[in-house]
């Protein structure tokens, strides 16, 4: 994909990572939650609290993708594995963004050495994750701010490790 790069986080993105976020949350899952499902996943925040999300991407350290010089998506891959945060901005779906960041997170757990990748994947991005390899081992209910969300917990084990040990089952 042309015009394409993923580097790692760097001081200033925050505030365009939160963009993304609110874009990914009211633009695309959006269609699969309700209004106030979404209102409570991605609120408007006071400046208190967003000094506490410039200090939690700073912790995730996520990876940002840009596309045309605009960030358009951003994920996480933490050293157990986890990637807390995957969002792709709604400008930017359906256009081999997410797989690419995806394919991007594979790979770097691979070098990492690591034997799987595991996160708690929302309904609208199922599809991607499954498609990657990802295979769903709990469907569940989550809740945030008074509301309740369907999610799938999802995990890939990298090719190496299932060399070794028998697949995952459904």
């Amino acid at each position: 994909m042309s015009g394409l790069s993923i580097r790692p986080f760097a001081p200033g993105d925050a505030a365009k990572l939160r963009a993304v976020f609110e874009s990914s949350v009211h633009g695309l899952a959006c269609r699969d939650y309700t209004l106030a499902q979404c209102m409570a996943w991605a609120p408007a925040l006071d400046p208190q609290q967003c000094l506490h999300w410039c200090d939690s991407m700073a912790h995730l350290s996520p990876y940002v993708v840009r596309r045309d010089g605009r960030i358009v998506a951003y994920a996480d891959l933490q050293n157990d594995g986890l990637i807390d945060h995957f969002f792709v901005a709604a400008s930017a779906a359906g256009c081999g963004v997410g797989r690419r960041l995806l394919a991007f997170l594979l790979e770097e757990a691979q070098r990492r050495g690591l034997a799987r990748v595991y996160a708690d994947v929302s309904l609208r991005a199922e599809a991607l994750f499954a498609h990657q390899g990802f295979v769903v081992m709990q469907r569940r209910l989550v809740l945030k701010r008074g509301e309740q969300f369907a999610n799938a917990h999802m995990v890939w084990q990298s090719p190496c490790a299932r060399q070794d040990k028998a697949p995952l089952l459904r």
